[in-house]
Parts: C-alpha cells; sequence; structure tokens
C-alpha cells in the first residue's frame, strides 16, 4: 500500500502570501495617514497647553499652523480647528476624512476626529 503524503499544498501557501502580501500593501498604504493624525493629536495638545487660557483664537490657529510646519502636516491648518472654552478650560476639536486610493478604483475612506476636551482622545499632559 501506498502512503499518503502529508504536507501543505503549493496552493495554499500562494493563496496565504497573496492575503499577506494584500495586507502589507494596505498597511503601507494606511500608516501614513493614521501617523500624521497621531501628530495633529499631539499637536493640538501642546498648542492648547502652551497658549493655556491666555491666548486668542487667531494666536491659537497661528501656534498649531507653526506647529504643523515643524511636524509636517499637510492634512490640516490653523483655519480648520474648532476652538471654544468650555469652562474656562481651552477646548481645540478637529475633525475631517482622508481617503486613500488602494487600486484601480478601489479605495479607503477613514474619518479622524479628535478633541482636547476630558474623553476627547487628546492628552494634555
Amino acid at each position: 500500500m501506498r502512503n499518503k503524503q502529508r504536507g501543505v499544498s503549493f496552493l495554499v501557501v500562494f493563496l496565504a502570501f497573496v492575503v499577506f502580501a494584500l495586507a502589507a500593501i494596505g498597511g503601507m498604504k494606511i500608516f501614513p495617514a493614521y501617523s500624521e493624525f497621531v501628530t495633529i493629536k499631539k499637536a493640538i495638545g501642546a498648542v492648547a497647553l502652551s497658549e493655556g487660557r491666555a491666548g486668542s483664537i487667531v494666536e491659537i490657529r497661528k501656534a498649531f499652523d507653526r506647529r504643523a510646519n515643524i511636524d509636517n502636516i499637510t492634512t490640516l491648518a490653523g483655519t480648520d480647528l474648532d476652538i471654544s472654552k468650555d469652562g474656562g478650560d481651552l477646548v481645540i476639536a478637529f475633525a475631517y476624512s482622508k481617503k486613500i486610493p488602494m487600486f484601480n478604483n478601489v479605495s479607503v475612506v477613514i474619518d479622524f476626529a479628535a478633541s482636547t476636551a476630558p474623553g476627547g482622545g487628546v492628552d494634555k499632559e
């Protein structure tokens, strides 16, 4: 009697490689957008701390623009920020969508939003 061979077929290995390659390409295209979002969150947290209670809205927008220039933030400008006061605390918020083309006519749209308000997802410490 013949013994049956056991193991992984070439087709299974090839399909696993294709899935891994597509996931890697998707991750490499999405990572820069997420990285910029994290940079923007850090920037509004730093601006909220530095400008604090004394800064006017114009000064806060200029401070963000200076920080955006240094950190190479191109998606958002100071004019896109929602700035308000909540019980004496400065609250800076933003929201935007980023469309990332994957291949041919397939794209991924990610909605980003954060705020310096408590529970807004930004650490001011």
